[in-house]
């Protein structure tokens, strides 16, 4: 039996995902790749060839994705897929006292309920199934550094995370029935346009008369604005992951993130109580 080489990407349309897309092609996969909108399609199949085929579909739509499995079986058949990359997310910030319930959902029906009916729909192409005509697939799960550490003012996104990490865990150790392997990519901070829209600067309108006002600028320009400054590009980190998917005895869990003393070891190595302190002292969250 060989291995597919069709890959499937969610989020091809900006940052990591694009240059997923972009990499993968380049190395000789047919990749497949969720856009929202028709215009995104056509503009991803001009540049990145005749190897890039566009699934139109929104993660929270379930219906939609139902349809682009159908679509994509007809299209793959026997051959399957050899890898599911599930990228697309958003990040959503701000006080959590403040922030409408409405946000956190929106948040966790993208990064958390989004990958699962995806991996759901598009598993028996993976090898999920009985009489599957390839080896068994492979699943990235991309999280993030705040899968681990939760800042403040990253509730949604920081919770959304922690909940891809744990759901990946299970999800790896019930999929060893099919031979189908759960790979979690925790990336820092990287340069996408995910940061401009949720929790960058210019995002706080909202928050102007909290109590956190100070404090959420003080964190968009020293912690945000500066690790986007330091952060490696998406092509890097496209890269790296591609070199992961094609490992044949990869890790569980890869960390990919740019100055990894300060931005990861450190904050899962201090007690929390002194990370509180540091945060405190750093943010000003004292009246």
């Amino acid at each position: 039996m060989n291995k597919s080489k069709n890959i499937l990407i969610t989020g091809a349309s900006t940052g990591i995902g694009y240059d997923l897309a972009k990499i993968f092609v380049k190395g000789g996969y047919t990749v497949f790749g969720s856009v929202r909108s028709q215009s995104d399609a056509a503009r991803l199949r001009e540049e990145l060839g005749s190897n890039f085929h566009s699934l139109v579909f929104d993660v929270t739509n379930h219906m939609t994705v139902d349809e682009a499995a159908e679509k994509l079986k007809e299209k793959v058949g026997d051959e399957g897929l050899g890898g599911l990359i599930n990228n697309a997310g958003v990040a959503i910030g701000g006080p959590l006292m403040d922030l409408d319930i409405e946000d956190f959902r929106y948040q966790f029906e993208v990064n958390v309920l989004g990958l699962i009916k995806v991996t759901q729909a598009f598993l028996p192409l993976l090898g999920a199934r009985e009489s599957h005509g390839s080896l068994p697939g492979k699943i990235l799960q991309i999280s993030s550094i705040a899968g681990k550490v939760g800042m403040p003012f990253m509730s949604p996104y920081a919770g959304s995370k922690h909940a891809v990490e744990g759901i990946s865990q299970s999800l790896r150790r019930e999929l060893q029935l099919y031979g189908i392997d759960v790979i979690v990519i925790g990336p820092g901070p990287i340069k996408t346009p995910i940061w401009n829209k949720g929790v960058g600067e210019g995002a706080d309108k909202k928050f102007e008369h909290s109590p956190f006002y100070k404090s959420l600028k003080i964190f968009q320009t020293k912690f945000v604005a500066g690790a986007v400054k330091k952060a490696w590009t998406s092509e890097k980190a496209a890269g790296i992951i591609l070199n992961i998917f094609e490992k044949s005895s990869p890790k569980t869990r890869y960390g990919i993130v740019p100055q990894r003393l300060r931005n990861s070891i450190l904050p899962r190595l201090l007690p929390d109580r002194t990370l509180d302190k540091f945060v405190k002292k750093s943010l000003k969250l004292y009246k």
